[in-house]
């Protein structure tokens, strides 16, 4: 596109000063298909100053012809059925000349729109950019509605143009004009309309539920009938440059702040297009009783989804990970979302709440949950560990007893016996055990003593910790040795009834 002074000077110098296309192109500094262009527009054959047969006359019959059937048909692609029958042209005179003969559409004149107050609102997204929270980069969308007749505007920004936000910026919107329009006028985006056949139309039910609710009839507007909604679009272009541009912003929080100032100060004192004489903020004043009142209960616009719990105590929910009590873990959870929470639901009972996070791949943990698993898996742990001494050292199942009248800690006592039974054995345990318990002794400090006695009288060096492989099936084996003395006896047994020993006493 070239400026309307631009377009003139092209005009006047072609018709009162007789100048060539080539003279025009040079002096205004434009390209020669560009004046050619111009000319064309203006009906006026630009090749009329050159008396000279042009090598394209011959086809000019074929070229129309053509247009007239394919009006639409690009100038490439009939550049190379002219060349096909000859033509020996280059394609860039050749464009001039296409479009000189393309059959332009009529002009449509369009009717001025105008609605009743409170009868219209018009709605649609615009999109902003990108918005990034740590990791996560999401689409910065803003929902904006224009009542039609005084022309206030509401905006206010999502990180997408999913339905649960759609549905969230009706709520917002009617919230902040405290009233309802009779009529939203909507563009035919898959929120508002799933299918469109001519004039038969199949609306989102959700949206139907939303309609219903407020009380207002949602409206389409016609295919290809942009105009139809223009306070929108215009609205939308008007936020660009009045609000957007160059504005500085920490979080979506801190721009919707701003986008609702702006809402209430710049955009209300503008003056009304319907009435020069007062300012959006008057005229929206007017129109306010002329709309809907809101219903008592504002709609339910939660995300709900459907989540399965595996084996960790975790639900994915929007690219992060929220923690649930590790009781409910395999099961399947809702998970109800608002702007701000939340919050997992098993049948009707809440489980978890959450403060909502915009990132992606964290982890946002209730420090209550984890403390509840910790706690779990240390009784867990202990469980298993009084029931390995059990099987090892029977003699235990007194101590414990012993220890607990005493109000002793049975957690470090059952680790520290675990302990030994790793260093010294079942049988010398167990016989360390009865032991201290025999002699007044009964904590761990006094099986300990015992054990490295008797470990010193054999002569044996200190015992040495082995490390075995973290496997229940290994380190819960008890072997329990059997005692030497029964091996003796047997032994002395053989030789009193062996008739070849001369000497039956010999061990």
């Amino acid at each position: 596109m070239i400026p309307a002074a631009v377009e003139a000077a092209i005009l006047r110098l072609y018709h009162a000063e007789k100048w060539r296309i080539g003279t025009i192109a040079a002096q205004l500094g434009v390209h020669h298909t560009t004046v050619r262009r111009v000319l064309a527009q203006a009906q006026i054959p630009a090749g009329r100053q050159s008396l000279r047969p042009s090598i394209a006359d011959p086809y000019l019959s074929f070229i129309v012809e053509t247009l007239e059937q394919y009006p639409r048909l690009r100038a490439s692609r009939l550049y190379e059925m002219v060349r096909q029958r000859g033509y020996p042209g280059r394609p860039d005179h050749f464009r001039s000349i296409v479009a000189r003969f393309r059959p332009r559409p009529p002009a449509e004149a369009y009717l001025r729109l105008r609605t009743l107050p409170g009868e219209q609102a018009q709605v649609d997204w615009g999109h902003f950019g990108k918005l990034t929270v740590g990791r996560a980069v999401r689409p910065l969308m803003a929902f904006v509605l224009v009542l039609s007749w005084s022309r206030q505007i509401f905006l206010r920004f999502y990180p997408g143009a999913a339905m649960p936000y759609f549905l969230r910026g009706h709520v917002d919107a009617f919230s902040f004009l405290e009233s309802v329009p009779r009529v939203l006028l909507y563009d035919n985006l898959k929120s508002a309309v799933l299918e469109r056949v001519g004039d038969a139309i199949r609306f989102h039910p959700t949206l139907l539920e939303l309609a219903a609710h407020y009380r207002y009839a949602p409206r389409p507007v016609a295919v290809a009938r942009g105009n139809e909604k223009g306070r929108v679009e215009r609205a939308i272009r008007y936020i660009r440059d009045s609000f957007f541009a160059a504005r500085v912003w920490t979080d979506l929080d801190d721009l919707n702040r701003q986008a609702l100032d702006w809402c209430r100060g710049i955009a209300a004192e503008r003056k009304c297009p319907e009435d020069a004489g007062r300012t959006v903020r008057e005229a929206f004043a007017a129109e306010k009783p002329y709309l809907l009142p809101l219903p008592e209960e504002p709609f339910a616009t939660e995300e709900r989804i459907v989540v399965d719990v595996r084996k960790s105590p975790y639900v994915r929910f929007d690219l992060n990970d929220y923690s649930v009590p590790h009781t409910h873990v395999r099961r399947t959870l809702v998970v109800l979302a608002t702007m701000d929470t939340v919050r997992v639901i098993d049948g009707n009972a809440v489980i978890a709440t959450h403060a909502r996070s915009w990132d992606r791949g964290q982890q946002i943990e209730d420090p209550a949950h984890l403390q509840d698993l910790v706690e779990s898996k240390r009784e867990a742990r202990q469980h298993r560990g009084m029931d390995r001494l059990h099987h090892a050292a029977p003699a235990s199942q007194r101590l414990f007893l012993e220890i607990a009248q005493r109000g002793g800690n049975l957690g470090s006592v059952t680790s520290g016996l675990l302990r030994l039974l790793d260093l010294h054995g079942a049988g010398a345990l167990d016989e360390a055990i009865l032991e201290a318990l025999n002699h007044g002794a009964p904590h761990l400090a006094g099986v300990r003593q015992i054990l490295d006695r008797k470990r010193h009288q054999r002569g044996l060096a200190p015992a040495v910790p082995v490390r075995l492989p973290d496997d229940p099936r290994l380190r819960d084996v008890v072997v329990r040795p059997h005692p030497l003395r029964d091996y003796e006896a047997l032994q002395e047994n053989d030789h009193a009834h062996d008739p070849e020993d001369p000497d039956p006493s010999r061990s």
